[in-house]
């Protein structure tokens, strides 16, 4: 049974207990809350705490595990009632004025409470990233009923952030009825972010027959719906031609496919031309998706694809936390650079050193994971 959200709270060395939660005399940065008081919190949809919940599941420190898995197993009972929505597009479609616009529609239109988790790309020499969604998304980022979550999508590929589904999972369970995941951009890969979410929309521009011709067996197979943005002023007669290019190409991407051929729609996030078109189709395929059961379907079969893809984290969290595993790597790295062992056997002599030594990883205090 989760503990009242006051008892929950555990204090770091040399504090004394508050008298409550809302006790703003100590700072709340020194205090370190329980997967409990997390759950509490988030459930009662304190932002705040929802923020730490969400740090917690980015976190990659391993004394943070435990509680982490602890936190999901309270979460979870009272996750799973959102609308998912994916978006992905090529680049300078204008996501992020897309996501705003939809975003405080659904707010003020459809009555909804809206999560954005917008994931920004790593840079693979420094490992930073921007972060930079809020300050393009301000209208939604201050509004009481949205949150938007920059994460930063690490060496994890796809187009997502490690712990994208997990974040997704905190956002349900604190009561937003839509969450958002904006990718990194359009790419192949991408296709990993539809493994997540109800319904997966990829943006398109006017004139994007490049982009097209790169994405085609990728990410355009996966689409559920497809949006041309910026179809305004000038740009509306090209819109429409762009339109009926990407409908001919989804009947022949899909044409020995059970699955429907995705809508392309039309709109102007700058200007909101087409947003009350799109929602109302968005609103209609989840309220049917639901009714049919093909939602739950889709998410059982999702939880499966998860499960396998943890499985593969969780056997390279092994090989990088374990001092025996980092040793022998280091040896074998050094036999490759040399020409003396190929790198498929120094591979296959890792994994079986690695299911030789089940012991799991301890973090820097000696304590399981």
């Amino acid at each position: 049974m989760t503990q009242p959200f006051e008892s929950a709270l555990r204090v770091m060395p040399g504090e004394e207990q508050p008298a409550s939660i809302t006790d703003r005399a100590l700072p709340r940065r020194k205090q370190e809350l329980t997967p409990e008081a997390l759950a509490a919190g988030v459930i009662g949809r304190d932002r705040m705490i929802i923020g730490k919940a969400l740090s917690l599941m980015e976190s990659t420190a391993p004394r943070h595990q435990e509680a982490k898995r602890e936190l999901l197993r309270l979460l979870t009972p009272h996750a799973g009632n959102a609308f998912r929505l994916g978006i992905s597009g090529v680049p300078g479609v204008g996501k992020s004025t897309f996501i705003e616009a939809l975003g405080v529609h659904a707010i003020e239109r459809g009555g909804a409470r809206v999560a954005v988790l917008a994931i920004d790309p790593s840079s693979e020499l420094t490992g930073g990233s921007i972060l930079g969604d809020k300050t393009r998304m301000t209208r939604l980022a201050s509004h009481p009923d949205a949150l938007v979550r920059p994460s930063a999508s690490g060496s994890w590929l796809g187009g997502v952030a490690r712990a994208s589904r997990e974040s997704i999972l905190v956002c349900e369970a604190a009561g937003y009825d839509l969450v958002i995941v904006e990718t990194v951009g359009v790419g192949q890969s991408e296709t990993q972010a539809a493994s997540m979410v109800d319904y997966f929309l990829l943006l398109m521009l006017a004139g994007a027959g490049d982009e097209l011709q790169g994405i085609k067996r990728g990410i355009l197979e996966t689409a559920d719906g497809v949006a041309i943005n910026k179809a305004d002023g000038d740009n509306l007669g090209p819109a429409k031609i762009a339109r009926s290019q990407l409908q001919g190409a989804l009947r022949l991407l899909r044409a020995n496919h059970a699955m429907p051929v995705a809508e392309v729609l039309l709109c102007s996030a700058l200007n909101g031309t087409g947003i009350p078109e799109l929602w109302a189709v968005l609103s209609a395929w989840r309220d049917r998706s639901i009714a049919t059961g093909e939602r739950d379907a889709k998410r059982r079969r999702q939880s499966l694809f998860w499960m396998n893809q943890s499985i593969e984290h969780m056997l390279r969290q092994h090989f990088e936390a374990s001092e025996a595993m980092q040793a022998a790597r280091s040896e074998t790295e050094r036999l490759v650079l040399e020409g003396t062992l190929s790198p498929f056997d120094a591979a296959l002599q890792l994994i079986e050193l690695a299911f030789e030594n089940p012991n799991k990883p301890s973090d820097s205090t000696g304590k399981d994971a």
